[in-house]
């Protein structure tokens, strides 16, 4: 009776966000794969178009067990880590765990921005870490911190800013982290994810802009991630005459991943 039913493609669990996943979930799509996509929120989730064969994960993988629980249970091919550059525990979680079971397990390393000469901003200053703010002297300026909420604590405390104030993601976890660390509702620019850019949105660095010129900001602290979020940095930095202060990708597991050509070319079709 199922003679004529076709067998079901292959699956690859993807872990990724709102940047370089949904691209990379639609480029294995059109491969043939079938995908489970792990994101972190539900407003990660709606960047991704519906597909039949595209399932959803919504929610943080909080230890090792919760790894090994969805490979057991849905035993991918393949597993990619296309998760941000900064996201250590959830990548060296995924090594750990995949290599431990002998699960292939491939890794998205995201292009450098503006390393070509002259492809950044002029006053862009690139940090080993957070407590290389406490070498600078910036008690001139007003300072936008970009770096995500868990992280402002240690940045407040290394700053000797004359005032900080911070974009984080719209979420309740965010909020309190933010305010936990000292910063008021005044200081704060709670935002929705953008995703790629949408037909009738606004373009690119639009609203970082206003925010720059709304608070008076001199100048911004945020990540080398690699993607669409430094990129528009970079570019009002440059556009507004800020200081730009780049806070270098640490090492982890996906300092030795590919770039996305490379990463298609070895996933092949399904």
């Amino acid at each position: 009776m199922h003679q004529g039913l076709a067998p079901e493609p292959p699956l690859i669990w993807l872990l990724a966000g709102t940047g370089d996943g949904p691209p990379l979930a639609a480029a294995l799509l059109e491969r043939g794969w079938r995908l489970r996509v792990s994101v972190v929120s539900a407003a990660a989730a709606r960047m991704y178009a519906p597909h039949p064969q595209l399932a959803l994960r919504v929610g943080d993988l909080a230890d090792d067990a919760a790894v090994a629980q969805e490979l057991e249970q849905h035993r991918p091919r393949w597993v990619v880590d296309a998760t941000h550059p900064f996201a250590l525990r959830i990548s060296e979680r995924l090594e750990r765990v995949c290599g431990g079971r002998g699960q292939p397990l491939l890794r998205l390393r995201r292009p450098t921005v503006g390393a070509d000469p002259g492809g950044g901003p002029a006053r862009c200053e690139r940090l080993a870490g957070l407590e290389a703010l406490a070498a600078l002297d910036l008690r001139s300026e007003r300072l936008l911190l970009a770096i995500g909420s868990r992280h402002l604590p240690q940045a407040i405390a290394a700053s000797n800013a004359r005032a900080h104030v911070a974009r984080i993601l719209d979420r309740p976890s965010s909020l309190q982290l933010a305010l936990a660390a000292g910063l008021s509702d005044g200081q704060l620019a709670c935002l929705r994810p953008s995703g790629a850019p949408q037909p009738g949105a606004l373009e690119p660095g639009a609203l970082e802009r206003a925010l720059c010129r709304r608070w008076r900001i001199s100048a911004v602290l945020c990540r080398a991630g690699g993607g669409r979020s430094e990129a528009i940095w970079h570019g009002v930095a440059q556009q507004l005459g800020l200081r730009l202060l780049l806070l270098q990708r640490p090492s982890g597991p996906c300092a030795d991943g590919l770039p996305l050509e490379p990463l298609l070319e070895m996933l092949g079709h399904a």
